[in-house]
């Protein structure tokens, strides 16, 4: 499913639908492939998306309207396009905000009791 060596499978799992959106926002049109290689870039390999995690995401999106896709042809092969809708780019924006505000609030949380034998994390 997720093959990542430094997050556990469920953080990973909660966060990939605004992974996938952000990328499509700030890359316009991308393919399966070049999502997977991008995340592991930009994370130095710490996340790494395999295409059983993906596919049937971006299908979701497709289907919630979120994305459209666009087929091209490289040579004989058959590459498909996901970019966002309207509709996308608004579901992004809210996803990435509510992540946002979702950090920050665990920020509060892991720092509430910092220095005492009491808190939330030892």
């Amino acid at each position: 499913m997720y093959i990542c060596p430094m997050y556990s499978s469920e953080l990973i799992k909660g966060t990939l639908r605004t992974i996938v959106l952000n990328l499509l926002k700030e890359n316009g049109r991308m393919y399966g492939y070049e999502i997977t290689q991008r995340v592991k870039e930009l994370t130095d390999d710490k996340i790494q998306i395999t295409e059983g995690a993906l596919y049937p995401l971006l299908h979701a999106l497709e289907a919630s309207e979120d994305l459209e896709t666009e087929v091209e042809f490289i040579g004989k092969r058959q590459r498909k396009y996901y970019r966002l809708t309207k509709q996308g780019k608004q579901t992004s924006k809210k996803k990435i905000d509510e992540l946002r505000e979702f950090i920050e609030t665990l920020q509060i949380l892991l720092d509430a009791n910092k220095g005492t034998s009491h808190g939330l994390i030892n």
